[in-house]
């Protein structure tokens, strides 16, 4: 299997970091985050997206959204469990991560990674509305 990757990008590390924990054996291939010029041609073929991570599953069919890769990867263990509210538990969990994590802390997180020096107020924005988040992932902890 091929991951098309990026070190910075958080949602490359919940692949990563899953993969990591079930053993899965796989090659990267570094995808630079900021020159998007490649991006077409390394990956639109794949995804139409044009995003990491897209994955090209040994098989050769391409599977693209960090959380459709870790649903996958998933089935069958102990992450993603059989019974069906649970399940649907842990798909919640994804989605608030993706609508209430990533446009906020993960942004803030890239920001400082690549240099980029935001506005003052955009920056607290971003730093209020993640502290929201991680409020209420501590609420349910």
């Amino acid at each position: 299997m091929l991951l098309y990757n990026s070190q910075v990008s958080g949602n490359c590390y919940k692949v990563r970091l899953l993969f990591a924990h079930l053993g899965v054996q796989y090659e990267r291939r570094e995808v630079d985050v900021i020159d998007r010029s490649r991006r077409r041609e390394l990956l639109g073929d794949l995804n139409p997206a044009l995003r990491v991570p897209t994955l090209v599953l040994d098989d050769g069919r391409a599977l693209a959204e960090s959380n459709a890769i870790l649903c996958y990867f998933a089935e069958g263990t102990p992450y993603l469990p059989a019974e069906r509210f649970e399940r649907a538990q842990v798909l919640q969990w994804l989605f608030f991560e993706q609508y209430s994590h990533e446009p906020y802390i993960a942004v803030a997180r890239f920001w400082r990674i690549a240099g980029i020096k935001p506005a003052p107020e955009e920056l607290q924005g971003k730093l209020r509305t993640g502290h929201a988040a991680l409020a209420a992932l501590d609420e349910h902890l």
